[in-house]
Formats: structure tokens, sequence, C-alpha cells
């Protein structure tokens, strides 16, 4: 039944993938463009197995930047989101820092980060920083939100402000977090490939945006197609992991992984 229901979810997606595939397929032989102008995506896959010694390495580079990022993230944005939930003026004082990062353009950053670190570095930073912020946000808000009559419950059986964190504002706050975090995982994966692009821009970088850099200075269309096409990729492997690992917490009582079931 699960199987069935999988593949009853994805077939309508997988049938406009192939038939857009297909269109641009058709167009690119019928209409006789050069492969320097549009590849096909014929061409743009056998690109992949011929320069997967390249692509494959620059790809794992992009995906370990991403996964320490969204770990830093997970790690800082709960942890600040604990401190505001126990002090308003805690709040008051950092959100405003927090706003700031987040509202600064990214591509804005990536390039003075990368005057004081290394380019490795700098690419976690600013993947961190765009990462950071939504899962900080949804999860402030999970905590603030957990229902007053049940605090109340916890005050008049004398549980200390721990055993209310732990045993009420944060299974309470885990559907605003999981939220958080599948915006945050495709967000670190985009901080990341703008670093590597303004890296790649400086002659510096290693990962999948560095390589379409280095594809496009040397004219190698199929190239830059075939390294874009992995990043898609990534990012559809991030969110569908994230989304199941929501699913896969929440389905026995959240309502929204309840209705995912049907």
């Amino acid at each position: 039944m699960a199987l069935l229901a999988l593949v009853r979810r994805l077939a309508p997606p997988a049938l406009v993938f192939t038939a857009l595939l297909g269109t641009w397929e058709a167009f690119v032989r019928l209409a006789e463009v050069p492969s320097f102008v549009l590849p096909a995506p014929s061409l743009v896959a056998a690109t992949l197995v011929a320069d997967r010694a390249t692509l494959l390495p620059a790809l794992l580079v992009t995906l370990k930047i991403t996964g320490f990022a969204l770990a830093a993230a997970v790690v800082g944005g709960v942890g600040l989101a604990i401190l505001f939930s126990r002090s308003r003026w805690i709040e008051r004082s950092v959100l405003p820092l927090a706003i700031v990062l987040q509202v600064t353009p990214i591509v804005a950053i990536a390039p003075l980060l990368l005057v004081y670190l290394d380019p490795s570095t700098a690419v976690l930073v600013c993947a961190f920083l765009v990462a950071f912020f939504p899962i900080l946000s949804n999860t402030a808000l999970g905590l603030a939100s957990t229902d007053r009559n049940l605090l109340d419950l916890f005050r008049l059986y004398g549980a200390s402000r721990l055993q209310t964190l732990r045993l009420l504002r944060l299974p309470g706050a885990l559907p605003h977090f999981l939220g958080g975090v599948r915006i945050g995982g495709g967000l670190a994966l985009i901080g990341a490939i703008a670093a590597e692009l303004a890296a790649g821009a400086a002659g510096k970088g290693a990962g999948l945006a560095f390589r379409i850099v280095e594809a496009g200075y040397r004219l190698n269309i199929p190239r830059m197609f075939a390294a874009l096409a992995l990043i898609s990729l990534l990012g559809i492997a991030i969110f569908s992991a994230l989304a199941l690992l929501s699913n896969r917490v929440l389905r026995r009582w959240h309502d929204s992984a309840l209705d995912q079931d049907k």
C-alpha cells in the first residue's frame, strides 16, 4: 500500500518532467540548435558520464559544505531560539542582528568573506548564514506558540522550567522546527552555490558552482548544464530527505503528516 501510494504521488511530476525533457530534445534536434547555444538533454546526460571524474568530486564538495552548514544552522538556530524563549531581553537584543544578516544579500557578503577567510570556510559561513534564520525564526515561533493552558497545568504540578521546556515546549515546537529545517536545507545549498560562484569568479573553489564558472570561461556549455543538473538533483534530494524525516517524526501524531498519509 505504501509503495502504491508513493507511485501515485510521484507519477504526475515524473510524467510532466519527462514531457519537458522530450520537448526540449525535440526542439534542439528539429531546430538544429548548436550545442554551444543549447545542448540537448541527451548531450547533457552524456557529459555527466564523460566528465564524472570532474563533476562528482565537485558534487561531494558542495554536498559536504551544505551538510555542515545545515547542521551548524540547526545547532545555532535551536540554541538561540531556546534562549529567546527564556529571556525577552536576549531576544530583543539579538534578533535585530539576525534579521540584518538575513536581509543582506549573500552575493554581497560572499566577496567580503573571501577577503578574510579561505574559500572553503567562506562558502561554509555563507551557507550557514542563509540557512540559520529560517530555523531560528520557526523554532522560536514554535516555542512561543505553546498552549497557555498546558503551561498553567505544568506550573500547577510544580514542573521546573527545564522540565517544561523538555516535555512541553520542545515537542510542541517540533513541527515548526522541522518546517524551518526543510526551508534551511534548500537555502543552505543556495548559499553554498552563491558563495562558490563568487569564489569561482576569483579563481578559487572546488564545488559545482566553481565548475560552472570554469566551464563558462571555456565555453563548455554542456558541462555547465551538467553541473546545473547535478545542483538541481542535489536540491531535490535534500528536500526529499528532510520531508521524509519530517513525515517519519510527525506521522503518528501531527495533522500535517497524517493528511499526507491519506
